[in-house]
């Protein structure tokens, strides 16, 4: 098991670009308390937080210990627990058996750009349609289904590209590896 890193919490921005993070301190008795506010919060609020895009930074009031991933996974497990969720045990699975894998380093940016690829498109199509209501951009994206398909179609086969040369790559450092060590592959 790794330990846990303590990173400082963000005080100042570095840069007149970046914002500061919002600093959200968890005390021992698992209550959130918002720095920005001066009062106590719950996850639904830090979830909010999340949604509104505001950077934040969850830190253990005691040792400094930097929890943002921790609350988030929460937030997300939650999520998962209380509504149709996104991901099925078969990616979950997928996801667990990643760890410790050599490919382990390659899969969380080959997520966050998936991702990202994502939400250009949901923006790109969420853009064109800010005046229209619920009832017909449904009755849009029924219509526009192909459209959505072909696009997410031609991401998905990009992805698939880009997953399987990191493979290849991770075979021949491996192979290289083994090589140097006197091992044939």
């Amino acid at each position: 098991m790794k330990p846990r890193q303590t990173h400082p919490v963000p005080s100042q921005p570095s840069s007149s670009e970046e914002p500061t993070a919002r600093v959200i301190k968890k005390y021992p008795n698992r209550r959130l308390y918002d720095t920005e506010t001066s009062s106590y919060i719950k996850l639904t609020e830090v979830k909010q937080l999340v949604m509104d895009q505001v950077p934040l930074a969850v830190v253990d009031v005691k040792t400094g210990e930097d929890l943002t991933r921790s609350v988030l996974l929460q937030i997300i497990l939650d999520e998962e627990a209380g509504g149709e969720p996104i991901f099925t045990v078969g990616v979950l699975s997928s996801m667990i058996r990643f760890y410790g894998n050599a490919m382990q380093g390659f899969l969380g940016p080959y997520l966050e750009r998936n991702m990202q690829a994502l939400i250009d498109i949901q923006s790109r199509l969420g853009d064109q349609s800010k005046a229209v209501t619920p009832e017909t951009w449904a009755h849009f994206m029924q219509m526009q289904s192909p459209l959505v398909h072909g696009m997410m179609g031609r991401h998905v086969e990009q992805s698939t590209q880009l997953f399987l040369q990191m493979q290849e790559q991770a075979k021949k450092q491996r192979e290289q590896m083994l090589g140097a060590l006197g091992f044939k592959g």
